[in-house]
């Protein structure tokens, strides 16, 4: 569903990311770890279209989406979530992800918006202003963001920075089961090592702009390269 092929951004002399070659499948959770500045938001914004690359070709569903800009990756199926919220919060729940909808081109918005509202457990708040909800709320909807018009590939980057315990292991598990019955391919940039190897098909590591292991979450966690560069002898 999604393959980035030799893919690499250089700045000058800096190497930000440096031949990384990626599969997911559809419907696979795949998991992206590796230390701070390894890389990992610089391949998202890679895969969506927000930094040109030095070299290499991104492809969704079999089309090379190289050249096309952000907003026509994201109208072929490709979505994305940031870092930071990115709710309004003087808005209703329901308001938002319908608006998002519309924008994305569904023709069917307020339907969509409640199916996804319905999927994240949210319904219950659909006319509740984002504003005044709990920050694991306001994630939930930022998911919610990110998921109209049911995208084939979802890019998610740390959507669990800054919930508790069992909040992230609440929306993994939503995530996951998502993942399944839709068939969306989700790509998981996130720091909670339990939520990724609990909930991930597939996990890949990064280190200095580069792949250094990429497979089956347990053969990946035994890695000694792995072990060394990220995880540390108690892994």
């Amino acid at each position: 569903m999604l393959q980035t092929e030799d893919v690499a951004i250089h700045y000058g002399g800096v190497k930000a990311l440096d031949g990384v070659s990626l599969t997911i499948e559809k419907g696979q959770v795949c998991g992206l770890i590796g230390p701070n500045g390894a890389g990992k938001t610089t391949v998202i914004n890679a895969i969506t279209g927000r930094r040109r690359l030095t070299r290499g070709k991104v492809l969704l569903d079999g089309e090379d989406v190289t050249a096309l800009d952000v907003v026509a990756r994201r109208k072929r199926g490709l979505s994305r979530s940031f870092q930071h919220t990115s709710i309004f919060g003087g808005m209703t729940v329901r308001r938002q992800v319908e608006l998002a909808s519309y924008q994305a081109g569904v023709e069917d918005s307020a339907a969509d918006a409640q199916a996804i509202l319905r999927e994240l457990d949210l319904m219950r708040l659909a006319d509740s202003r984002a504003g005044g909800l709990g920050y694991g709320e306001q994630r939930r909807l930022d998911l919610a963001l990110a998921l109209v018009g049911r995208p084939k590939v979802l890019l998610l980057d740390e959507p669990m920075a800054g919930l508790s315990v069992s909040e992230s292991h609440d929306l993994a598990q939503h995530l996951k089961a998502l993942a399944a019955r839709w068939e969306v391919s989700v790509l998981l940039v996130e720091h909670d090592m339990d939520v990724v190897f609990g909930i991930s098909d597939a996990v890949t590591v990064f280190e200095l702009g580069r792949v250094i292991a990429s497979g089956l979450p347990a053969a990946v966690r035994a890695d000694p390269r792995v072990r060394e560069a990220y995880l540390g002898s108690a892994a």
